[in-house]
């Protein structure tokens, strides 16, 4: 396992989670508050681009990282939570991105989101901090073993 491995890996782990971490607390106060709809919506400009980043590490590292392996079943793992991940992703950057653009271009970002996307959101707020998290204990585990 080399240095370069490790490394790839962790920073998509870190670049991601900390973008996550950040648009999922934002989000969270912005479910009752015209101010931090707003700051969610100005926020996930940076946060998406970032999350996207750390997915791409993420995937980079572990790809290298199971490489040199014979291990198979934390990898087929790691495989299904991330095409999950990147499901997930797709939604909120192909559907929840382009309406709170939109809202925020018809000068609307202070408006509270309709409950079927704070629903829709909510659930994906889980799959990714579900995913993202149980993929950085499943990765110590496999190092642990």
């Amino acid at each position: 396992m080399s240095f370069l491995t490790l490394f790839v890996l962790f920073a998509g782990f870190i670049i991601g989670l900390g973008a996550l971490t950040v648009i999922d607390c934002l989000g969270f106060l912005g479910r009752t508050s015209s101010y931090w709809t707003e700051a969610t919506t100005r926020a996930h400009k940076v946060t998406k681009p970032l999350i996207w980043l750390g997915m791409t590490l993420a995937v980079l590292g572990g790809i290298l990282f199971y490489t040199d392996l014979d291990e198979t079943g934390y990898r087929n793992i790691h495989l299904i939570v991330g095409i999950i991940l990147v499901i997930n992703g797709s939604f909120l950057s192909c559907y929840i991105s382009p309406y709170l653009l939109k809202q925020e271009k018809a000068g609307k970002s202070t408006m509270l989101l309709p409950r079927s996307i704070q629903v829709a959101t909510t659930i994906s707020f889980f799959i990714s901090f579900l995913g993202w998290w149980g993929s950085l204990i499943l990765f110590l585990l496999q190092i642990a073993v």
